[in-house]
């Protein structure tokens, strides 16, 4: 400490004093707990991670285990609507405690928001039509000036086809409905998550995904928290490692993906 100038020992005085009054702002777990409800933005278009059904009930491997979350807590869940648009914009207006439902890990999110440690890996591969699988493996392939590019709007997919397919046509479509423009022929290809391609693959013969196993694009997926909290994101590092750890994870995942929807 000798050694150092009064002006950087100011400094550290004035760092630790500002970390000490970031430690007791109320966490969102004291704020969880309190209210007994969980705050959870989910897009609600996305299977089999969270979808919204027509009675108005959400479904998917993400929204089970957001009530897991829940329960370990003592605590309800209320949903939070929200698109790829606005999520991170949601977040970080803390209209939501947790975001849930199939979502990437990238860069430009982690400026403005914690994630929770990895959920799995889920690279970006193309779904098309199984009578043109050979004439989309690769990038080079798909970016050219008469392939019809559909993605859905404002999330990594899009940033995906804008990144590395400039040349493609480039259209937008709900994602609900997405896979059947492909079926329908008013679109040729889709970049998206392998888990997704693969669901979908399942459920709507006709689409295949393509090399599952060789990405485009390494990808990641994570729960997205408020930014600086690290008192709730130990909570939920630890309610995931625990899930994982007994298998309640894994049981959760297979039973969405192993089936396909009738």
């Amino acid at each position: 400490m000798k050694n150092l100038t009064h002006s950087a020992i100011a400094a550290l005085m004035i760092g630790l004093s500002s970390f000490a009054q970031a430690q007791e702002l109320p966490s969102h777990l004291d704020k969880v707990l309190e209210k007994g409800q969980l705050a959870v933005c989910t897009t609600g278009d996305y299977k089999p991670y969270s979808f919204l059904q027509g009675d108005g009930e959400y479904e998917g491997i993400d929204i089970e285990l957001a009530r897991s979350l829940a329960q370990s807590l003592g605590v309800k869940v209320q949903w939070v609507p929200t698109t790829w648009k606005t999520l991170l914009p949601d977040m970080v207006a803390d209209k939501c405690d947790i975001a849930m439902g199939g979502i990437s890990v990238t860069l430009e999110r982690q400026k403005h928001a914690f994630f929770s440690t990895t959920l799995d890996v889920d690279g970006k591969i193309p779904l098309a039509r199984c009578e043109d699988v050979s004439r989309y493996q690769t990038i080079e392939q798909i970016n050219q000036p008469s392939v019809r590019v559909i993605e859905p709007a404002g999330g990594t997919n899009e940033a995906f086809a804008r990144a590395f397919l400039p040349l493609a046509q480039l259209t937008f479509h709900d994602n609900k409905t997405i896979f059947q423009e492909l079926l329908d022929k008013r679109a040729d290809v889709m970049i998206t998550e392998a888990s997704e391609a693969l669901y979908q693959q399942k459920r709507m013969p006709g689409l295949c995904a393509i090399n599952p196993t060789r990405y485009l694009q390494y990808g990641e997926k994570a729960y997205l928290l408020p930014r600086g909290d690290v008192v709730w994101k130990s909570y939920v590092d630890q309610w995931l490692h625990l899930s994982k750890a007994t298998g309640a994870y894994q049981k959760t995942v297979s039973q969405w993906l192993a089936v396909p929807e009738q």
